[in-house]
């Protein structure tokens, strides 16, 4: 997802929503959202546009006039929205989150536009599962699938990828601002990278480990085994075709990170670029991770993080360093909210995800996923996932990951 212009609005396409409702009941105010289209741009109208109350959940819906502005009637409360419209291959998306409402209000806030990208996040398997047939809950089986969801052939090599601090979507952001104007959140002009930033390896010539239209590579966050050997709730991540997170140096501890199985190539151990964190094991939230894919441009990200300023302390937690990651690297990401807490705040910007998909629960054996355009995967010959850099839209939480036999 080739990303242009900051935006700090939702705006969501009409597709099918949960828990969608109308106007709620009782004395109520006026939340009048303007939409700023980006210059040479503007509203086509009828743009679905979903209002959330952070308090209970409740989800309303409204749409956008010809001249891009809605008007919903709401209670006092706290609210997020979101807005997406697709116009042929440009994507407008933005988001507001935290609108304290307690008299009629207007927002006005500015898009930004993306386009839908070649690699991308088709599903996150983060939650683990039961460890039946003996108690307790397995976390050791994370994955993540990356899509090439382009019609060219693009390769893995160099692909890097790390999540956003603060690793749970209920922690508190040391880098989130509120406008005081506003009342909205400011998010920074970089990707907060914690932890460390892993990466595929390369031959050099950037072609060793290609991705034809509609293929899919797995990677193992962490063990790649065959988990259902032990808990049969679990995934077989071993397979000659997947990678891994494997490095003994920087990530010693065994339990969670055993060695590769016997089907797995040492050439497909994905590599620590850096390691800004402390621990033995890598971290990656089970309830609500946000997963940035990203490629340097025209430096390796080695060079990058050697460069001062690029690596900088956490404010506030000074053990834990965070990579400041250019924008314009992103290919793709998704937010995870924790679907058990009414008190989850984005993390991204928009050009990153302008939503967010709940997990309902932790050791579930539920996955995220991403949804087929099934229109467009019959037009080409090959699998298109829906990308509309929103992840209230593309994704969905399934009842069972998909590698899970």
């Amino acid at each position: 997802m080739k990303r242009y212009l900051f935006i700090l609005l939702i705006l969501l396409a009409s597709c099918d929503m949960p828990n969608l409702q109308t106007e709620p009941y009782g004395e109520l105010n006026t939340l009048t959202i303007k939409a700023l289209y980006p210059q040479g741009y503007s509203s086509k109208g009828g743009v679905s546009i979903i209002v959330e109350d952070i308090t209970n959940g409740n989800r309303y819906e409204t749409r956008s006039s010809g001249n891009g502005v809605a008007t919903i009637k709401l209670q006092n409360g706290l609210y997020r929205v979101n807005f997406s419209e697709r116009q042929g291959n440009i994507i407008f998306n933005g988001a507001a989150d935290k609108i304290r409402l307690v008299e009629d209000q207007s927002i006005e806030l500015k898009l930004s536009f993306s386009k839908a990208g070649s690699l991308i996040i088709k599903e996150l398997y983060c939650g683990g599962c039961k460890r039946t047939p003996i108690e307790g809950d397995y976390y050791i089986d994370q994955y993540f699938i990356v899509h090439n969801n382009d019609y060219l052939t693009q390769y893995l090599d160099s692909l890097c990828f790390g999540v956003i601090n603060p690793y749970n979507s209920t922690g508190v952001s040391h880098w989130n601002e509120i406008d005081p104007e506003t009342g909205l959140t400011v998010y920074p002009d970089f990707v907060p990278i914690v932890q460390a930033i892993w990466q595929v390896p390369s031959n050099g010539q950037g072609n060793k480990f290609p991705l034809h239209p509609g293929e899919d590579a797995v990677i193992c966050l962490r063990g790649a085994i065959d988990h259902t050997a032990q808990y049969p709730l679990s995934v077989n991540l071993n397979h000659e075709d997947y990678f891994v997170c494997y490095n003994t140096s920087y990530f010693p501890n065994p339990t969670y990170h055993p060695a590769p199985g016997d089907k797995i190539s040492p050439e497909r151990y994905i590599e620590v670029a850096i390691k800004t964190g402390q621990a033995n094991a890598y971290t990656l939230s089970h309830s609500s991770p946000a997963l940035v894919l990203f490629k340097p441009q025209g430096i390796s990200i080695q060079e990058f993080t050697n460069i001062s300023g690029n690596v900088t302390p956490t404010p506030g937690a000074s053990t834990e360093d965070v990579v400041k990651v250019p924008l314009d690297w992103v290919l793709d990401a998704v937010e995870v909210f924790d679907g058990r807490s009414t008190n989850n705040t984005k993390r991204m910007r928009s050009e990153l995800d302008a939503g967010y998909v709940f997990l309902s629960n932790t050791a579930e054996g539920h996955s995220l996923m991403r949804h087929i355009d099934e229109t467009a995967s019959s037009a080409a010959g090959y699998e298109i996932l829906l990308d509309s850099n929103n992840s209230i839209n593309d994704f969905y939480e399934r009842t069972s990951a998909s590698l899970h036999e």
